[in-house]
């Protein structure tokens, strides 16, 4: 099983034609995605030959879902194209929309999120490393050969993390991980993602990665006490930040007390999820939790 992308989806690429949507899209092909077409309205009625396999380009996202039935996009335009590209997806009723794009104003991401929601669109991302389900389909950047299909569900604010976590417990495999974006509005929280991993019979543990700025994660702990039943192991990023100042994402950024490393630990920690001091500990608390469990 997985959750919100499977073998079964079918993969329109906004901005294929360009340099970075043509290397990710070869990527993803190669990982075994159903990429069937890409979108750029110059380029209509072209096709790329990607290793042999030739990928129709289609003027709009309507035109691709018409004509494949397409119900997955990944969006790789520029910043200041990529409102008018999430909306253009929206409008046409696409029911997942990845947004790989960083550096996307602020007051656009709250745009298009939220008219996206009013649409029946998920937006993952923006400014995200995307999502795998390993074995059946990569919507995204996320490297696919540093795992495998197995028990665990990953969320993580971090594409770095994303990655590290991956092979790190490479052995064990992944159900999905996803890779929800580190700006201050993203379109799929950690509780979208504990909620559809607890509901998933083949995710037997969740590992949530957070980090500095915000309150997601504390509001991730309080929805862990109410509505998870599934072992949570944890991970916060930022705990040597200095106050006052954003550290690399746009949305990490701590004021006072409000959004630190230590805050989100002890909330997380005070609902019974174990949070490792590194990412290498994060590993071993979540094989003991498995064990613990067989």
């Amino acid at each position: 099983m997985a959750i919100f992308l499977t073998k079964d989806s079918k993969v329109l690429v906004q901005g294929m034609t360009g340099g970075e949507g043509m290397k990710h899209t070869r990527r993803m092909l190669a990982a075994g995605t159903n990429v069937i077409g890409g979108v750029n309205p110059r380029k209509a009625g072209h096709s790329v030959d990607f290793d042999n396999r030739a990928v129709p380009v289609f003027g709009s996202v309507r035109e691709g879902m018409d004509a494949t039935g397409a119900d997955v996009t990944v969006v790789f335009v520029p910043p200041a194209f990529a409102k008018a590209a999430v909306l253009e997806a929206a409008d046409a009723g696409i029911g997942l929309a990845v947004v790989i794009t960083e550096g996307i104003p602020v007051h656009d991401s709250v745009a298009f999120t939220s008219y996206a929601r009013s649409r029946g669109t998920r937006i993952i991302g923006p400014n995200c490393p995307g999502l795998i389900t390993p074995g059946q389909s990569n919507a995204g950047i996320i490297p696919a050969d540093i795992t495998k299909p197995g028990r665990i569900g990953l969320v993580s604010k971090s594409g770095t993390l994303t990655y590290q976590l991956m092979y790190e417990l490479r052995e064990i495999g992944f159900s999905t991980c996803v890779g929800i974006g580190g700006d201050p509005v993203v379109g799929t929280s950690h509780i979208d993602c504990l909620a559809a991993f607890e509901a998933d019979p083949d995710t037997e543990l969740i590992v949530m990665i957070g980090e500095i700025g915000g309150d997601a994660e504390e509001r991730a702990a309080a929805y862990i006490h109410d509505h998870v039943t599934k072992p949570v192991v944890g991970y916060i990023a930022g705990f040597t930040a200095p106050e006052g100042r954003t550290m690399g994402h746009a949305g990490a950024i701590v004021s006072g007390s409000s959004g630190t490393a230590r805050a989100k630990r002890e909330a997380l920690e005070a609902v019974g999820v174990k949070v490792g001091g590194t990412p290498a500990e994060t590993a071993r608390l979540a094989l003991r939790a498995l064990a613990d469990q067989a």
